[in-house]
């Protein structure tokens, strides 16, 4: 496979994304991990930080997922996805339980060299600089994976333990062919940030690998998989905004508080 420009000059629809993985610490990620969906064997950590067209218009995010399965289905359970576009955000987790929230996110590329930097609530909570090694041929075979997200409504008037709309399992079921693959060299750092307490609850404990990556989606269908017992998903019920890192009453919780002394900008 020859080596093509991924977009017209000028154009940021089509970039790579950046896909960082590192291992974490298993029980700290199995415990973010709602009952009725199986934590994964091996505790890595997927990053991806991207720009594609949303709405017409470039949008930057950065996911965060856990291996996890439902069903007896292997996946990705998304711990969060931040973005820079306020029009995607609400509804995407009102109707699919998406869990976007803002985030204002610096990601390009300067010959070889690769930077990405994400802020949360004053807080650069992550940063990767690295340089491109050199391509990987793709095998250029089409993969399928599930990704989990929840929806889920509390009640009105924040009744303890009772639902307006219990919690339920969305699986977006993808199809794609990787066609561009880039080794990277470089640095992952994550700081301390109450908002995104990566170093608290996912801290890192190896890094694994980085690169860029071009895939040709083929399909992509969002249904709801099944639902959750209510009672055991309700310690999960109250997260950080929009994303599921646990919260209380939309904040961070108090004891992450002061692990994000001198990093706020």
């Amino acid at each position: 496979m020859t080596d093509t420009p991924m977009t017209r000059p000028g154009e940021t629809n089509g970039w790579p994304k950046l896909v960082i993985k590192y291992r974490t610490d298993p029980t700290l990620m199995a415990d973010l991990v709602p009952a009725g969906l199986n934590p994964g064997d091996d505790p890595i950590v997927t990053i991806g930080i991207y720009c594609v067209a949303v709405h017409g218009e470039p949008e930057f995010g950065v996911s965060t997922k856990v291996p996890a399965s439902f069903d007896g289905i292997d996946g990705q359970y998304t711990l969060g996805i931040g973005i820079d576009q306020e029009s995607a955000i609400f509804v995407s987790r009102e109707t699919n339980g998406q869990p976007k929230f803002p985030c204002s996110i610096r990601y390009f590329r300067l010959g070889n060299e690769i930077v990405a930097r994400c802020s949360h609530q004053g807080y650069t909570f992550l940063e990767y600089k690295g340089v491109a090694t050199g391509t990987v041929e793709p095998d250029g075979v089409e993969t399928e994976s599930s990704e989990w997200w929840i929806k889920a409504s509390r009640a009105v008037g924040g009744v303890e333990r009772e639902y307006d709309y219990p919690p339920h399992v969305v699986e977006v079921r993808a199809a794609g062919i990787t066609t561009h693959i880039e080794s990277l060299e470089g640095d992952l750092t994550l700081r301390d940030s109450p908002w995104d307490p990566y170093t608290a609850l996912l801290p890192m404990r190896e890094f694994v690998s980085a690169q860029l990556a071009t895939t040709h989606h083929t399909a992509r269908a969002i249904a709801v998989a099944g639902p959750l017992d209510p009672d055991a998903f309700w310690p999960h019920a109250d997260t950080i905004g929009g994303s599921r890192w646990p919260g209380e009453r939309g904040a961070p919780k108090p004891q992450t508080y002061h692990t994000a002394e001198g990093n706020k900008s």
